[in-house]
């Protein structure tokens, strides 16, 4: 019996749901890749920990998918495991202005639930389609606000199964990163320390973000948000647009009309036509402006 048949059986017997095979297109917003050997989808802490301890003593580095939302997937799958975190989804108020949540739970909801309760510091948020752990992971962030600017700790599980907690200092916030960008930890919670408001005015804010967001970005199509990092003195989109690229198309991927830092599944693409059209985008952009684009979409293989 191999590791991959091991973890199989264990997390069986655990009573976790465990799937084989699972098509990893229906998993992420670009809805491209192909199966993820075995995926595992716990529904708690617990769970969590004990299928992630697990894993890696077998010498199984899991994946840590939430709701898949900057992530481009091989076509081929990805070998190995894949750790699902959507089931997980508690959100509670711990005082009147501290949220904890488990890191599963969708931007969206979080952002809601803290409109419910006249809190105000996340509508920034309001309209990124990642999960909470994994903007905390890549300290995401839109319209002037990130995630650094409203968490307060993070508790997460080492592979050696020790609950830990790293606070807002600990957590190496930067452009996209976090200490998690490199410590090999499972997030399993988020404190979130938000301000009392007028939830009038919080849903107003969130309102205009959200309609700012529809008019400038192809919400219509499966995407995985911006292509590029922001580099440093410039705009990504605006370097690709002055390089005539929008509308431009290899296989099923093309560069939005509407915004030139989305790339869009315009039905079929595969992986490779993302790709093929990324570096062909960073050649041009190079070559005309000496501007070196960085990839902000995770490729995962």
């Amino acid at each position: 019996m191999n590791s991959i048949e091991r973890i199989f059986e264990y997390v069986a017997q655990k009573d976790i749901t465990i799937i084989k095979n699972a098509p990893m297109c229906e998993y992420t917003s670009f809805k491209i890749g192909g199966p993820a050997e075995l995926m595992i989808i716990p529904e708690n802490k617990k769970q969590a920990k004990e299928a992630f301890v697990f894993c890696t003593s077998e010498g199984v580095a899991p994946f840590i998918l939430g709701n898949g939302s900057n992530l481009l997937v091989s076509d081929n799958g990805i070998k190995g495991v894949v750790l699902h975190t959507g089931k997980m989804n508690n959100v509670v108020l711990l005082d009147e202005t501290t949220v904890e949540c488990d890191c599963g739970v969708g931007l969206a909801r979080l952002c809601n639930f803290a409109l419910d309760n006249s809190l105000s510091g996340l509508e920034f948020a309001f309209g990124i389609p990642g999960s909470v752990g994994g903007a905390a992971f890549m300290n995401a962030g839109a319209y002037g606000g990130e995630m650094k600017d409203v968490i307060l700790s993070c508790e997460h599980v080492t592979p050696k199964g020790e609950a830990q907690v790293l606070k807002s200092n600990e957590l190496k916030f930067g452009y996209r990163h976090s200490a998690y960008s490199e410590n090999g930890f499972l997030i399993t919670s988020i404190r979130i320390g938000l301000t009392k408001g007028d939830k009038s005015q919080i849903k107003s804010r969130m309102q205009d973000i959200i309609e700012r967001r529809r008019s400038k970005q192809p919400l219509e199509y499966p995407s995985a948000g911006s292509v590029f990092k922001r580099p440093e003195g410039h705009f990504a989109g605006a370097l690709v647009e002055q390089c005539g690229f929008k509308g431009k198309c290899i296989g099923g991927a093309m560069l939005s009309e509407k915004h030139a830092g989305f790339i869009v599944n315009k039905g079929g693409a595969t992986c490779d036509d993302v790709l093929n059209l990324i570096d062909t985008i960073r050649e041009t952009v190079l070559k005309e402006y000496g501007v070196e684009l960085e990839r902000e979409i995770k490729l995962i293989k």
